[in-house]
């Protein structure tokens, strides 16, 4: 254990790096005592989450009671499915204790042991424990207590008989995994100790999958405004590039990429997550476009190869064309992933599985033409098997209709890494796999900024987290493409930037930055634009047509009682913060801003409905599947 001295000097010399860092970097907009003061909470945050985000920080210890009767028996066919639970059963235990508890690791060859040798590198997000528990961060784990039999014992089993009578009794448990293809094999690992004090009892042997190689995850995006032409991308153990087949047997070749340890973040002092404990390999990204469509129309594909297999025959149907007169999508930002068992896993948002299934009902009714995920979108932050798991939960969604992303904070953020903001909210990912996995029709390489056309919308998104500044090559493309839209072709022209909230978070983390909105918010008066989206801030808020913080024009009830701003006489935008599809929520810590007209702190996201005359947008709430909000833009 390193002595006070030692951990002050370690403290002293990070310290010492990022006032470093923030005296020789001056190109960005933020002023020095607030990056830094936003970057030291950022880090201290990043780990005070749970128990079990700290584990890769905590000491293995030996295990007091060398029990001889520990089995750990998996109840699952000899080859994991792609999609699937296995039941773990531990028998032998002498005496059950709340502490115990099972990990699933993968790879399997994983070393589940102290790595005494790296333990500085375990040190990134600023915790100071004494040594890392495993080379290898668990994917998930659950308390062996889930089972309610558990701790009562009452599945019994007799391990030792003197003269016929049974003088060793052992109790059990039953607990379910959910598991699905992450292609390395995986093991369990039983635990004593809980994740504050862990010893290792028992191991289980390895689980491979049936098909590591099987093409997994598809989801489309659209390659440009006209509805023509739609890339998919998809996840594979398979290097060889494979195909999808679609509409009357055409056929297109995927190309394939993939990422590795060396393309991650990480700084000279500290190894990052997402290079070091919380790698895992990506497999093969494949990405191939269809052409040749037509707007507004389904088409069935499947993908893959005869060597490796197919996916299910799946039906998407193609967003209207940029200029036609409507489009229905769905938007909403800050969703990441949740364990479907009762597992804990390295980053959890709650509600997530209850706004994919709401969303998942209205794709399958047909009556949604593209989704937006503006921002913030798996939360992997460097643990890259968290990215599978986002995969496969949207993947009902994003394999229908087109599903365009934004690139946030905890996609791309991290100390020397050019972004803005020098927290490592990335977790040293730096953007690399979220441009892997959802390939948007952007300028190059990390310029993840693009505009695309639906039917009456032109969307224009944006990334904070590059340089935003004035006459930054990033604040051009946005005056310049937003002065060039055709209203007469698209007339409503949404925006994707934070500007207005009532949770401004504090003097230490401001929810928006007021640099951001100094240098942007004339774009968007001066360019017309009719609605800003963004997340962040993790609920639903609705202003009024607001420029520098004061009303320029309040909305009308129309005959049904709802909010209708008419932009036939344009005043100002109209701000929506909609980050409340997933992470726990944000409650309202201002009250008296006058230009906050709705507030709802609930799961959901938004549904939109344009026209060429109006442009509806709902909050829909996730749970109730009732609309909590709703208001109109027209113009004549």
């Amino acid at each position: 254990m390193p002595s006070t001295p030692f951990k002050f000097m370690r403290i002293f010399l990070i310290v010492f790096a990022i006032l470093f860092f923030f005296c020789i970097n001056t190109n960005n907009a933020s002023t020095l005592p607030e990056r830094l003061l936003r970057s030291t909470l950022a880090l201290r945050n990043h780990t005070a989450i749970s128990d079990f985000r700290v584990l890769n920080r905590r000491q293995l210890n030996r295990c007091p009671d060398p029990n001889p009767y520990i089995q750990l028996n998996i109840s699952s066919d000899p080859r994991l499915s792609d999609d699937g639970y296995v039941t773990v059963n531990v028998t032998g235990i002498l005496v059950p204790s709340r502490s115990d508890w099972v990990a699933m690791i993968s790879p399997s060859h994983s070393n589940v042991t102290t790595c005494i040798e790296n333990a500085v590198m375990y040190q990134q997000t600023g915790d100071f424990s004494t040594l890392p528990l495993l080379c290898h961060y668990p994917v998930k784990a659950q308390y062996v207590r889930i089972d309610p039999d558990y701790l009562k014992c009452n599945k019994k089993e007799c391990k030792k008989y003197v003269a016929g009578k049974c003088v060793v009794k052992t109790c059990g448990a039953t607990l379910s995994f959910h598991v699905v293809n992450i292609r390395t094999d995986i093991e369990f690992v039983l635990f004593g100790g809980g994740f504050q004090t862990p010893c290792i009892l028992k191991r289980s042997e390895p689980l491979s999958f049936a098909n590591p190689n099987m093409p997994l995850y598809g989801h489309i995006a659209s390659t440009d405004s006209t509805g023509t032409s739609m890339r998919l991308t998809w996840v594979s153990g398979d290097q060889n590039p494979q195909q999808l087949q679609y509409g009357n047997g055409q056929t297109a070749t995927s190309s394939v990429s993939t990422f590795s340890q060396s393309d991650m973040c990480t700084s000279s002092l500290l190894e990052s997550p997402a290079i070091d404990f919380g790698w895992h390999d990506p497999g093969y990204i494949h990405s191939a476009v269809m052409t040749g469509l037509s707007p507004s129309t389904n088409y069935s594909y499947k993908y893959g190869s005869d060597s490796v297999g197919w996916s299910d025959q799946i039906t998407l149907r193609t967003p209207p064309a940029g200029g036609s007169d409507e489009l229905k999508f769905l938007a909403y930002g800050d969703m990441g992933k949740a364990p479907l068992d009762s597992s804990v896993e390295h980053y959890i948002q709650p509600g997530s599985v209850s706004v994919t299934k709401a969303m998942g009902d209205e794709v399958s009714s047909g009556n949604v033409d593209s989704i937006f995920h503006i921002g913030d979108i798996s939360y992997a932050t460097g643990f890259l098997v968290e990215w599978d798991f986002f995969l496969h939960l949207i993947s009902p969604l994003a394999s229908q209709v087109s599903y365009m992303t934004a690139i946030g904070n905890h996609e791309r953020d991290y100390i020397n890494s050019g972004s803005v903001y020098i927290t490592p909210d990335s977790g040293g990912e730096c953007g690399v796999p979220y441009e892997k996995y959802f390939p948007m029709p952007t300028a190059a390489k990390d310029k993840p900024w693009y505009s695309v056309e639906q039917g009456s919308v032109h969307f224009t998104v944006i990334s904070t987290e590059h340089n935003w500044s004035v006459n930054s090559e990033q604040y051009e493309w946005m005056n310049k493409d937003m002065a060039a839209v055709d209203r007469n072709r698209t007339p409503w022209l949404i925006f994707t930037g934070p500007m207005y909230t009532s949770n401004p978070g504090n003097i230490l983390l401001p929810s928006v930055d007021s640099g951001f909105v100094d240098a942007v918010e004339p774009l968007l008066l001066a360019n017309k634009v009719d609605l800003a989206l963004f997340g962040h801030v993790h609920n639903y808020e609705r202003t009024c047509a607001v420029y520098q913080q004061e009303c320029k024009a309040m909305p009308t009830k129309d005959g049904n009682g709802i909010d209708t701003y008419d932009n036939t006489n344009y005043t100002a935008p109209v701000h929506a913060v909609i980050g409340m599809a997933g992470f726990k929520l944000d409650d309202f810590t201002q009250n008296d801003n006058s230009w906050s007209l709705s507030r709802i702190s609930k799961f959901g996201y938004i549904r939109a409905h344009a026209t060429k005359q109006e442009l509806k947008i709902e909050f829909v709430n996730a749970d109730s599947r009732n609309v909590g909000d709703s208001f109109r833009m027209t113009r004549s």
